[in-house]
């Protein structure tokens, strides 16, 4: 266990972090200070004297400006540091390095599902999708029935999956948001963990199902098939045919069998939610780590949530791999400027009350840690909100911060397992692409182990360095894709997080 109660992040700094409490009037003799405040664990503390307007600096980016006069060992945080945007030269690609590959040779392997056109699947599940909310309650009496018992015979499926949603209607068309809840519906459809689909409308919404199937392009035959309840019978009738396609769906599904496929088939979604103060030194950076290795290795990693890459957008348009994805990045930040204008919203720079509690101060510093989850590549591409994903390497997709509804869009883009970090210890799971979650600290680590996957706190305890952690995590990843189950999974997580993302009215 490291002593040292204090954290230097980098030698420009003018504020350390707290390794743990800090008690009023403690001494830091090292540093010939004296803490002035109780300060909690994953805070900050003034390193020096910062007078008022003074930028505050970690990891040296600016986090803010000093609201007043901030005094040596006096607690840094949202009474005394305040959020002021300034100007950020995007520098594209100053700082892109090429990626040595791995021979194919050297390449790490994983055992999964390869599916008839190539792709390859980390779960073998069945889904029913609906196409509008009022058909959610026949999606998800259909996968009730197809309780552990009745999917005894049939092994090697994972399950039944119901993707209800809370729109299809009421809702302008032709629209932005009507374009992406078909995108999305289209990317759960021919996921390659879904070995079958089923595709449930209602009859008289505007997101009619054979409307969706044509425009993006999907086959029913024996993978997809579909039900209409008005054309149907209704609710019961369409109930007991979903059950019979499932049925027969079933033992094409249970055929599949896992062999040993390159990692470079994984593509993973990066997420981080409920961060804390340490989730920038520990789980994100360590998580960055794995993904450069991923990416050695042929990989994808999908880093998202917008809003939590405002105000550090540089780190990334420095190492866009041409000018025109590093302005396609600044492109969607513009677009969310708009859309968040006159909203009291993270982009604006409040964060959550988790956040703050855990030593997050505003959405220039949440978004410091966020963006280390990409590691250290070029950034290859940019998407858009569940845009299927074709570009190897490190991409973004444009999404927001808020958990489901970006994670539905990186499985909807073609992730098939998901990277989940958490300093507070966010409770989440999904479906079909299982969540690994990665804790910043010890302590949360062992308070919720049974929700936890790896305990990034390691790093901050003294145990692994950051490249250790990430090289542990790349291996649990590799385990996790071929069918270890992940704590969510074990908790039985992923019914309830399937929420495309709202753009329009509802009218």
């Amino acid at each position: 266990m490291n002593s040292n109660p204090l954290i230097r992040l980098h030698a420009q700094d003018n504020v350390l972090i707290a390794r743990r409490v800090l008690a009023l009037g403690m001494a830091v003799a090292e540093l010939g200070l004296r803490i002035r405040a109780q300060v909690p664990g994953g805070h900050k503390i003034a390193a020096c004297r910062i007078p008022a307007g003074t930028p505050v600096r970690k990891y040296d980016t600016v986090i803010g400006v000093a609201a007043r006069d901030i005094e040596p060992g006096e607690h840094v945080h949202t009474h005394n540091l305040e959020l002021v945007d300034f100007e950020r030269d995007p520098g594209f690609c100053r700082d892109a390095r090429p990626v040595q590959l791995l021979p194919d040779a050297q390449r790490a392997t994983f055992q999964g599902y390869v599916r008839l056109d190539g792709r390859v699947g980390t779960r073998n599940f069945i889904g029913i999708i609906a196409s509008v909310n009022c058909s959610a309650t026949v999606v998800n009496h259909i996968a009730a029935h197809f309780s552990a018992e009745r999917l005894a015979a049939f092994p090697h499926v994972d399950g039944v999956a119901a993707f209800a949603q809370t729109s299809g209607c009421g809702m302008s068309s032709p629209s932005e948001h009507f374009d992406v809840l078909r995108r999305t519906l289209a990317g759960y459809a021919r996921h390659p963990n879904l070995a079958g689909v089923l595709l449930v409308g209602l009859g008289c919404e505007r997101n009619q199902v054979a409307a969706l199937v044509e425009s993006q392009g999907l086959a029913p035959g024996t993978h997809l098939r579909t039900l209409v309840m008005q054309d149907d019978g209704g609710t019961r009738a369409t109930i007991a045919a979903g059950i019979r396609a499932i049925e027969d769906m079933l033992p094409q599904a249970n055929a599949a069998r896992r062999q040993a496929v390159p990692a470079s088939h994984l593509k993973i979604g990066l997420e981080c939610g409920g961060s804390d103060g340490f989730s920038a030194i520990t789980a994100n950076p360590a998580l960055g780590a794995a993904m450069d290795i991923l990416v050695r290795h042929g990989g994808t990693a999908i880093l998202s949530e917008t809003p939590e890459i405002h105000g550090v957008e540089y780190m990334l348009t420095r190492r866009a791999a041409t000018p025109e994805v590093g302005q396609k990045l600044l492109d969607r930040l513009a677009w969310w400027e708009r859309y968040a204008a006159g909203q009291n919203a993270q982009f604006n720079g409040v964060v959550g009350h988790g956040n703050q509690q855990g030593g997050l101060a505003n959405i220039f510093e949440k978004s410091l840690g966020s963006a280390m989850k990409g590691g250290t590549t070029p950034l290859q591409a940019v998407y858009e909100y569940a845009e299927p994903i074709d570009q190897p390497g490190l991409v973004f997709m444009d999404s927001p911060g808020y958990d489901p509804v970006a994670v539905t869009g990186q499985i909807a883009s073609g992730a098939n397992l998901i990277c989940f970090t958490t300093g507070r210890g966010s409770m989440f799971g999904s479906k079909p692409a299982p969540t690994l979650k990665l804790a910043s600290n010890s302590a949360m680590y062992a308070r919720l182990e049974e929700d936890m996957d790896i305990n990034c706190g390691a790093v901050l305890d003294g145990e692994l360095d950051i490249g250790q952690m990430g090289q542990r995590i790349f291996q649990h990843i590799l385990r996790a894709a071929s069918g270890e189950p992940t704590k969510s999974e074990l908790l039985g997580l992923g019914n309830h997080e399937f929420v495309p993302w709202h753009l329009g009215i509802v009218s």
